[in-house]
């Protein structure tokens, strides 16, 4: 925890991991976690498709994923910064979504697995 998933277009090039490395700077600034703690998946998608199809913007969809207990106000803030600092990474014409969204601490588990 926090969870970082970073969802694009096909082709879409950019620094992604630059701007994951940055993301996970910026989540112990905003709410209570710790760097050591973020861990991030970027799933370059296949296929993608925007309105009727005409447009060839690129999508890039983010969700990070946060215990449950912060406020509003602070999902908020780390929204924005994220939408912010991906502004400055992707170049072209792009669809953005940022969402925060919470895990529920009763259901939630994480293994540190070690493997055999």
């Amino acid at each position: 925890m926090p969870q970082i998933l970073i969802d694009h277009s096909p082709g879409l090039e950019f620094d992604v991991l630059g701007f994951a490395k940055e993301v996970h700077q910026l989540i112990p600034e905003v709410i209570d976690a710790r760097l050591d703690d973020c861990k991030t998946l970027v799933r370059p998608a296949a296929r993608h498709l925007v309105g009727d199809g005409a447009s060839t913007d690129a999508v890039v969809m983010v969700e990070i994923k946060v215990l449950a207990g912060r406020s509003a106000g602070a999902r908020g803030a780390l929204t924005a910064r994220v939408t912010d600092l991906l502004r400055g990474y992707v170049r072209v014409p792009a669809a953005f979504c940022v969402e925060v969204t919470e895990l529920d601490r009763e259901t939630y588990v994480f293994v540190d697995h070690p493997g055999q």
